[in-house]
């Protein structure tokens, strides 16, 4: 409805009452969706991370069906569980933060999830920018790791953690040593003055490369007790003597990792971006939300 106002010095002129509140309404609504779009994207993160934590604490108190499933021992099953709750915490604690602060429109919680978000961000870029331009430095930083481990191999006891993570890599990747099986020969804790082999962990052993039920008697396989009924319960020293070095993979480790990069290459970038994308996607609508609340707010408190 128009209605006429006499200004000084000017003719009547007139004047629509409903526009500013439809153009209000308008901006209203699109911070509306962006609100609450952002509420469900991190109320589903919260569940996520919620579901990470459960799976973590499950590994933690069920570990013996974990050990028999994915054929790694107690102590690296322990250390990635734990990881596995932590990062369900962190991820729980990063969505509740936008989730109560777009909810809620509390300006601090939007600010601490977009400078988190940020954080987290710069920090994915920088490891990303170090691997690329550090890569020989890191290639021999790792061989340096999995040499010492296998030079100390059982020579600590009490101290397995890292021999037994690398027990599972070599298992999974179908390898032997970092650079070739040599490297477990010249260890002197496993050398062996009978003639027909040399002692190398369970996980060396090439199951596929045989079917003599008579080998099998001379192996155990402590950490794999899920792989099938040839499988035995752990002994204290889990040492394969391996016939004339037969049965063994061939392979260095070295090698086989850098195969399984080259064949994920394009699914670990792939994944790469679509993390960083959505949360540069998250930071957007979270400070869009956060520069917005306080306008909004004047011109409603201004056409009231």
């Amino acid at each position: 409805m128009e209605t006429w106002e006499e200004l000084p010095g000017m003719s009547l002129v007139p004047t629509n009452s409903k526009a500013p509140q439809k153009k209000m309404s308008a901006q209203d609504s699109c911070l509306s969706l962006i609100k609450y779009l952002l509420f469900v994207f991190n109320l589903f993160f919260f569940v996520l991370g919620s579901l990470i934590f459960c799976f973590g604490i499950w590994i933690l108190i069920d570990k013996t069906s974990f050990v028999s499933f994915v054929g790694l021992s107690f102590m690296p099953l322990q250390i990635w569980s734990k990881a596995l709750a932590i990062s369900g915490i962190l991820t729980m604690g990063l969505a509740l933060l936008g989730c109560v602060g777009a909810l809620k429109e509390f300006r601090c919680l939007l600010g601490l999830y977009f400078g988190t978000l940020l954080l987290l961000f710069a920090t994915q870029i920088t490891l990303g920018i170090l691997i690329s331009t550090q890569k020989v430095q890191l290639e021999r930083k790792v061989e340096d790791v999995v040499l010492k481990t296998i030079q100390t191999y059982r020579a600590h006891p009490e101290e397995t953690a890292a021999e037994e993570s690398w027990d599972y890599v070599q298992f999974q990747l179908r390898c032997c040593g970092w650079n070739s099986p040599q490297d477990w020969f010249r260890i002197p804790s496993l050398r062996s003055n009978e003639s027909r082999g040399h002692r190398v962990p369970c996980s060396c052993y090439n199951s596929s490369a045989t079917n003599d039920s008579a080998i099998f008697d001379k192996i155990s396989f402590p950490q794999f007790s899920g792989l099938g009924p040839l499988a035995r319960p752990r002994h204290n020293a889990d040492i394969c003597l391996v016939p004339a070095n037969s049965y063994i993979y061939r392979e260095g480790c070295a090698r086989s990792l850098q195969k399984w990069l080259h064949n994920n290459f394009i699914s670990i970038v792939g994944i790469c971006l679509g993390v960083g994308l959505l949360e540069l996607s998250f930071m957007t609508l979270s400070i869009f939300l956060c520069r917005n609340l306080d306008h909004v707010y004047d011109r409603l408190a201004r056409y009231r």
